[in-house]
């Protein structure tokens, strides 16, 4: 665990962890040798931190399929650190068509190498989040970087949970629970945020214009 990758107290960032779940997927499919192997996208993700990673701990990641459909895949990545380190992650990742940015049928390469491994279980791709907030939750403007956009014009999935890093920080939360992040639609750098609280959990609505692109949750 690098300076850049954790937070004032120490402890990895939920944006950090999200990069490393992407980096390591990526990773995993380029050296599966799949044809298609930097053409997917994340549709939904969920992390659990049962005992968060620090500042110099070495961590290991075991990532492994545990489900597909017709365009998409679930990979779960278990990472475990030397110090203690418990983090528990499942995304769902879509196959697209790096040309049109479309959805595609997965492939037989990746039945060959993945097949075993999902046992034939069959995953859905609908996302389980509200949508949209109530009608009384204020909305505030939020602001990605410039960075934060990836070569498919939108911002990427791992910097997305900068915003749920914030509103931690914002409550003084302890980093142990499960944060969800699911994404509706294409996001923008420059948007709203609408917040809903309840007793050690929060729900987050990010529309960047047209309508609600990105649904974040914490539970303690």
């Amino acid at each position: 665990m690098r300076l850049g990758d954790v937070d004032r107290r120490g402890e990895l960032r939920l944006d950090a962890v999200a990069r490393y779940l992407q980096d390591v997927a990526t990773d995993d499919a380029i050296d599966a040798g799949l044809s298609n192997a930097m053409g997917w996208l994340v549709r939904r993700t969920l992390i659990r931190i049962d005992d968060p990673a620090r500042l110099n701990e070495r961590v290991t990641l075991t990532t492994f399929c545990t489900g597909s459909g017709r365009s998409w895949a679930e990979r779960r990545t278990v990472v475990r650190g030397g110090d203690g380190a418990a983090i528990d992650a499942v995304s769902l990742w879509v196959q697209i068509d790096v040309a049109t940015g479309r959805p595609a049928r997965l492939t037989d390469d990746f039945a060959a190498v993945y097949g075993a491994a999902a046992g034939g279980r069959v995953v859905s791709s609908k996302l389980v989040l509200p949508k949209s907030p109530p009608a009384d939750v204020r909305r505030d403007p939020w602001h990605y970087r410039a960075t934060d956009v990836d070569p498919f014009g939108h911002v990427n999935n791992a910097a997305q949970w900068a915003l749920l890093e914030q509103l931690l920080a914002d409550g003084d939360h302890a980093r142990t629970g499960t944060g969800e992040v699911e994404f509706v639609g294409p996001s923008d750098v420059d948007g709203t945020i609408a917040v809903d609280r309840t007793d050690g959990a929060f729900t987050a609505w990010f529309d960047s214009g047209a309508g609600v692109a990105t649904v974040l949750r914490w539970t303690r």
